[in-house]
């Protein structure tokens, strides 16, 4: 409050207002221009501290200050300074400045019993001196603890040895104020003590403390801003009376900006206001040890923790000697000893008992606890660095009650943890704390399974789609056609009546299919054009085999519902477990509420499915999987392969923020990693002769997306080859073509044209060459009616007036 009404009378009369012992953050919110701060704000310190806490990766850290507004001062930027590094503040400890040693003990005793065991002192000397001796005389300056101590006792760290506390505080952890070492400081010092004891010859072993430094260098500054405003001359401020209240200076405002902008050289190091604050500190950081202290390192606001004050490299901080004379980094916290355990609830439910058991003996009054969870737990348990004490408790689930409970269990402190088959969701995370999964999950779709033995009479059409059937049809007609164009003039096997034509076509585009074609091909053309035309029945035909095979084996067994839209669709009903999360995705899935079953056990899951009450079921897939290695259920009930819905797994539950979780999720990778692991699942998952689920569900058929790149090669060719043959008819047609006699109509040339280019063409060299094979082979070739036997050209009568060249021919009878 004197603080307050200084700056505001600074203010009002424009005096400058220089103090070197008002640490207080909350005056920083007067925002006086008049108001000059030659001291450190305490709360500069917290990112020094918070720095120190990071190092170690504490996550919970207790401040212990005084119930005052120097203590209170620091409190909300030790906040902010803890969460930017991940740290949390779960308690803090309220000293009274006039509080007995009693309350004081009463109030350690009570931080004894919590598992944090990191503690930040921000008091005054005499009172934190108090808090020490305490402290050691109860046991918290053992092995395990860690002290941290503000500047509020550092800065005056004479006032503790010139006590000797310093026996109290062995181990303690210092931040405070750095004051470079420098010749003009120690000479100063030396004739400060030497006029000190002249004036207080009964006081000995006093020192200047940083405070003095800071007041002198505060005069040394306003001397020089008064010299720069007035020079040599005498000084006053020019008051003009202008209130009752009082008077107001004419040279404050020169004042002000002329100590805005001194900088020089000081006792305490470099020296200038900033904003009305000294410019920003460099921390050391100190360990007590014996009869004094060690520096380990500092701190800087541009480069954090480093070795030297000058330094631009971060850098661990030197050896440390720990309370209890220990050497071993300090985890932070620990399970309190005071005779207490952990409470552990266990879900106590009716069905799946695989996973979690809860059994009570009348005789012995006593409760068990088993399951795979359970077992889980217990070798985790057993890996961790530390004893854990715990004792399981039943929590008695009702019907329709949700595993949210259990979280509301945890949230509201009535167990310390929850162990059991809980599925870690998002919203769940919002309340409490999960570890990382020892069961991975995921949500799938159970449906039963029908038997179509008997229903294999159209098996041969399914392995290939409509589409594929259709093209595969229009190619074996547009390819019979191409043969016939290119083979029929010089082909004996392609020529004779209209039907033999259209059989021989026909036949050959098929039999090449299958590779029994008897009839030679006599063209170039049409030969790549069985090349091709073959090479795409070979693949047909092998991909035909390979997918009927596989429809043959696997038909016998289908599902009775292929996916979630199909049941949708047909209304069918579908079955949860009761409690379970997965009721939020049945209803996100847009079922009616009517149409959804829930169940608890494996034993009234099968009983839905029995009685048609229900047509699929939804559950994570422990569940399922436990429910399908049953002999009498895995041949009647499969998987289907989706949709699946991703989830994170069974996890332990702890409080949000425990402390417990972090080394309880390294021990389940310990756990999950080793062969133990293995043992419990097939302890409580004995895996029944089952077939593979991934084979119930029937293969996609052939598409024609999967072969139209060797349909459009063969179109291709194909039209190529048409092409190349219309254009070497037309060219030896020309004559025709060119006919210049008006009286014959185009109609008529056309009529011509087809009738050559239906008769044999006895000019090809691949007819001259097969009959060449068949004289060799003395093969006696017997004309059929109508064809021609000898070519002979000899001019002849047209009957359309065309001139020209005909061929007449005689018939064998």
């Amino acid at each position: 409050m004197q603080a307050n009404f200084i700056i505001d009378l600074g203010n009002k009369s424009q005096v400058p207002i220089i103090s070197f012992s008002a640490t207080s953050p909350f005056l920083s919110s007067m925002r006086s221009p008049y108001f000059f701060r030659a001291t450190q704000n305490d709360s500069s310190q917290v990112k020094a501290i918070s720095s120190i806490v990071q190092a170690f990766r504490w996550r919970e850290v207790v401040p212990i200050y005084v119930d005052n507004e120097f203590g209170e001062g620091v409190i909300p930027y030790l906040y902010d300074a803890l969460e930017e590094v991940n740290a949390r503040i779960p308690y803090k400890s309220i000293i009274s400045p006039g509080s007995t040693d009693e309350e004081i003990e009463i109030e350690l005793l009570k931080l004894m019993l919590m598992q944090s065991r990191v503690f930040i002192v921000h008091m005054t000397p005499d009172l934190g001196s108090r808090v020490f001796d305490i402290a050691t005389k109860i046991g918290m300056m053992s092995e395990g603890y860690v002290w941290i101590i503000t500047n509020g006792m550092t800065n005056l760290w004479s006032l503790i040895h010139r006590y000797d506390h310093m026996d109290s505080m062995q181990g303690v952890l210092g931040v405070r104020n750095y004051v470079p070492k420098s010749k003009e400081l120690e000479n100063f010092k030396v004739r400060w003590k030497r006029k000190f004891l002249q004036d207080n010859p009964s006081m000995v072993n006093v020192e200047l403390d940083i405070f003095g430094l800071w007041s002198y260098d505060a005069t040394i500054a306003l001397a020089m801003a008064v010299e720069q405003v007035l020079g040599t001359t005498n000084f006053n401020f020019g008051a003009s009376n202008v209130e009752p209240f009082g008077q107001i200076s004419q040279n404050g405002p020169k004042l002000i900006q002329a100590l805005s902008n001194i900088r020089f050289k000081g006792l305490s190091g470099e020296f200038g206001f900033v904003n009305g604050q000294i410019e920003s500190p460099i921390f050391q950081i100190f360990n007590v040890n014996g009869n004094g202290e060690k520096g380990i390192g500092f701190w800087t606001s541009k480069y954090g923790l480093v070795k030297r004050p000058n330094s631009t490299s971060r850098a661990n901080l030197g050896p440390i000697t720990w309370p209890g004379d220990s050497h071993s980094i300090p985890k932070g916290w620990e399970i309190p000893k005071n005779g207490t355990k952990l409470k552990i609830g266990v879900p106590q439910k009716k069905g799946f008992n695989e996973f979690v058991k809860v059994t009570w003996d009348p005789w012995t009054n006593s409760t068990t606890f088993t399951g795979s969870c359970i077992d889980v737990f217990h070798e985790v348990m057993k890996v961790m660095p530390y004893p854990v004490p715990y004792d399981f408790y039943p929590i008695p689930m009702d019907v329709d009650e949700s595993y949210n409970n259990l979280i509301d269990q945890v949230f509201f402190e009535k167990y310390d943890a929850v162990v059991g088959d809980i599925s870690i969701v998002a919203n769940r995370s919002l309340f409490v704390d999960f570890t990382l999964p020892f069961i991975e999950s995921t949500v799938v779709i159970v449906v039963p399974i029908r038997n179509n033995t008997n229903d294999n009479a159209w098996v041969f059409v399914k392995p290939l789609s409509r589409d594929l059937w259709i093209t595969s049809f229009c190619f074996f007609i547009f390819i019979a056609f191409v043969f016939w164009v290119l083979e029929h003039k010089i082909n004996e096997d392609f020529r004779g009546p209209p039907f033999h034509h259209v059989g021989t076509s026909f036949w050959f585009s098929f039999s090449t299919m299958i590779f029994a074609h008897r009839e030679r091909v006599l063209s170039n053309p049409a030969r790549i054009v069985v090349v091709i035309w073959c090479i795409v029945g070979l693949i047909l035909t092998q991909s035909y085999t390979a997918s009927l095979t596989s429809l043959l084996i696997v038909q016998q067994l289908q599902p009775t519902v292929t996916n979630v839209n199909e049941l949708l669709r047909n209304g069918e009903n579908i079955g949860y477990q009761d409690g379970s999360f997965v009721k939020g995705i049945v209803q996100r899935l847009k079922f009616d509420p009517s149409k959804m079953k829930k169940y608890i056990s494996s034993e009234v899951l099968e009983e839905l499915f029995t009685n048609g009450s229900i047509a699929a079921a939804i559950d994570e897939i422990p569940y399922m999987n436990m429910f399908l290695n049953s002999k009498s259920h895995c041949k009647k009930y499969t998987i289907l392969a989706e949709p699946t819905f991703k989830t994170d797994g069974f996890g332990f539950v702890f409080p949000k923020g425990s402390l417990l979780v972090a080394d309880i999720s390294r021990a389940i990778l310990n756990v999950t990693e080793s062969k133990r692991i293995g043992d419990i699942e097939n302890t409580w998952n004995k895996q029944a002769s089952c077939p593979d689920s991934s084979t119930l569900i029937p293969s996609n058929r052939l598409s024609l997306g999967s072969f139209w790149g060797l349909f459009l090669i063969t179109g291709v060719t194909a039209i190529l080859a048409l092409v190349y043959f219309a254009t070497k008819f037309l060219y030896e047609q020309r004559d025709v073509l060119r006919e210049c006699n008006p009286e014959i109509s185009i109609w008529k040339r056309m009529l011509q044209i087809l009738r050559n280019f239906d008769q044999r063409d006895l000019t090809s060299c691949a007819l001259g060459q097969r009959q060449l094979i068949e004289e060799d082979q003395n093969i006696e070739i017997i004309p059929i009616r109508g064809v021609v036997e000898a070519p002979a050209e000899t001019p002849v009568e047209d009957p359309d007036g065309i001139s020209g060249v005909a061929t007449s021919a005689k018939t064998k009878n």
